[in-house]
């Protein structure tokens, strides 16, 4: 799936729609994070720690970076599907994307996106990850 084995993973297989076309017929560039949010939530959904339970948890996990590379473009009517693995979790909840066509396999464009806590009571950044998102995983908190 990805360079780096997760072993927090999920995907979708989306059809292209009219609507997410550019004048070129080809997938507008900004759609192609709408795609990766798709998978995201399927992705929090697993754990059980999308964001209605993360805001009941206490936190808001605003996306602070997005990386995207463009390497092929989607077309009206193509499958793809979307991949997103967990890779980072201590400091931050990091995300890869891989997006490729359904059928044959081929890498459309891969990404990262990069999620940091913040207390909503107070609007404060967490430096560290909250032993909530540990519990989640699965996994002891440091």
């Amino acid at each position: 799936m990805h360079k780096k084995e997760s072993r927090w993973a999920a995907e979708v297989t989306l059809q292209i729609q009219f609507y997410d076309l550019d004048p070129m017929e080809i997938v507008w560039h900004g759609n192609y994070v709408k795609y990766m949010e798709q998978a995201r939530c399927t992705l929090l959904d697993s754990i059980g720690y999308n964001y209605v339970e993360m805001k009941e948890s206490g936190y808001a996990w605003p996306v602070i970076d997005l990386h995207l590379r463009y390497v092929q473009s989607a077309t009206f009517g193509q499958h793809i599907r979307v991949q997103a693995s967990i890779v980072a979790w201590e400091n931050s909840l990091k995300i890869d994307y891989l997006i490729s066509d359904s059928v044959s396999g081929r890498r459309l464009t891969k990404g990262s996106t990069t999620q940091v806590a913040v207390a909503i009571a107070t609007r404060e950044l967490c430096f560290t990850s909250p032993a909530i998102l540990f519990e989640k995983l699965g996994i002891p908190a440091p």
